[in-house]
């Protein structure tokens, strides 16, 4: 095998996509900025113990593992930055009040999360601590569904969902943590003959119900006939009306966003403790973004408060976002002149993009739209359109 031969879904970005991508990250991290988030810059790696403190199996599994050479410890690569986050907001900053955080890195999967995924997403993602209210959850939802449409990736699809209504559905079944297990499995899936199998020995209300959830998905309606099926449980009937009440401020706010229901969604539910939901627009083969409310994520760390947020690959974003046009810039030539070299600078610091053409290289094309030239006139340097 060739050296230069990357890793199975691992790839270099080149100068066009990089500038999309960085395009696209500045502006994310300036709307999160508009909306009050602070910026935080976690480590790429840490103890093993610490990045790995609460998230279950499933982020075990997908973190690089190695040896510290100067502690003899397992350090691991991040594949999530939530759970950094949720150490920085309890440990570091420790405030009484709300918290905004946002943040913008690399993270490492040991698989791609999808078939066509890259195994180092550059997770860019928005938490606010502190406000176990709607209006947080809303607020989320609006600065995802802004960035969104900021970035042009055409119309958007938002999927809801709500983790406490399965959880409290499965407290009553009797069954036991793996059965449990193998329910939320099914539900995912929406394989309902394997769910038929797990519930057999459920109470049949219970097992009616959950049977239900697969086909409790599409127009916000589904909410209604929720609440005519599902059993009158203590969390289930109130996360169904916070649904309704996100779905009808989102599509007040947001006329374009086509606003969905899958009470059967349950990825990453061992995560979620109550309203989740998933973005997709017809030019990603998977959903842009994901997020929801996590109000455990701080337990581990010895401070359990309201938390809510989402994340996304910048990557997949600036896949499925509008191309975007090349930056207009001044190509000036190359030469031994204090004039020109003044000019050079000033037009730098404007803010310009001057591209000098080096010698024998006049022909070449470069990542820049060069609209315009740098040329000598009665002994002044100015600009003029090509």
């Amino acid at each position: 095998m060739s050296a230069w031969v990357l890793p199975d879904h691992i790839a270099d970005v080149l100068p066009f996509e990089a500038r999309h991508i960085e395009e696209i990250r500045r502006e994310l991290l300036d709307m999160a900025r508009c909306y009050g988030y602070e910026l935080v810059m976690p480590p790429l790696l840490e103890h093993l113990e610490s990045l790995l403190s609460g998230t279950g199996e499933a982020l075990d599994l997908q973190t690089f593992k190695l040896v510290d050479q100067l502690s003899g410890r397992m350090l691991g690569l991040r594949a999530d930055s939530t759970p950094q986050v949720a150490r920085i907001d309890a440990h570091l900053l420790n405030r009484q009040g709300v918290t905004r955080l946002c943040y913008c890195g690399p993270v490492l999967h040991t698989r791609p999360g999808a078939p066509h995924a890259s195994r180092e997403p550059l997770q860019f993602g928005a938490e606010l601590y502190g406000h176990a209210g709607l209006e947080a959850d809303l607020e989320i939802l609006t600065l995802m569904l802004a960035a969104l449409q900021q970035a042009s990736v055409g119309t958007l699809t938002l999927d809801l969902a709500d983790a406490r209504i399965v959880s409290a559905l499965l407290a009553q079944s009797g069954l036991s943590q793996a059965a449990q297990l193998r329910v939320h499995a099914a539900l995912s899936s929406k394989d309902n003959t394997q769910l038929q199998a797990e519930l057999r020995d459920c109470p049949p209300p219970v097992a009616q119900a959950l049977l239900a959830l697969p086909g409790l998905y599409g127009e916000r309606s589904v909410l209604q006939a929720a609440r005519a099926t599902l059993p009158d449980l203590p969390g289930l009937h109130a996360a169904l009306t916070q649904l309704d009440w996100l779905a009808d401020h989102i599509e007040t706010a947001y006329p374009g966003v086509h606003v969905r229901v899958d009470l059967a969604d349950l990825r990453g539910y061992a995560y979620y403790s109550g309203m989740c939901f998933a973005v997709y627009a017809d030019s990603a083969r998977d959903a842009l973004a994901r997020g929801g409310r996590y109000d455990e994520v701080g337990s581990v760390f010895g401070r359990k408060r309201p938390a809510v947020g989402f994340s996304l690959d910048v990557k997949a974003l600036a896949q499925a976002a509008v191309a975007r046009p090349l930056r207009a810039a001044i190509r000036a030539p190359w030469a031994e002149d204090a004039g020109l070299r003044a000019a050079l600078q000033a037009l730098r610091h404007q803010g310009e993009t001057v591209v000098c053409v080096l010698p024998g290289h006049e022909s070449q094309v470069d990542e820049f739209q060069c609209d315009r030239e740098l040329v000598p006139v009665d002994g002044q340097w100015i600009v003029r359109a090509i």
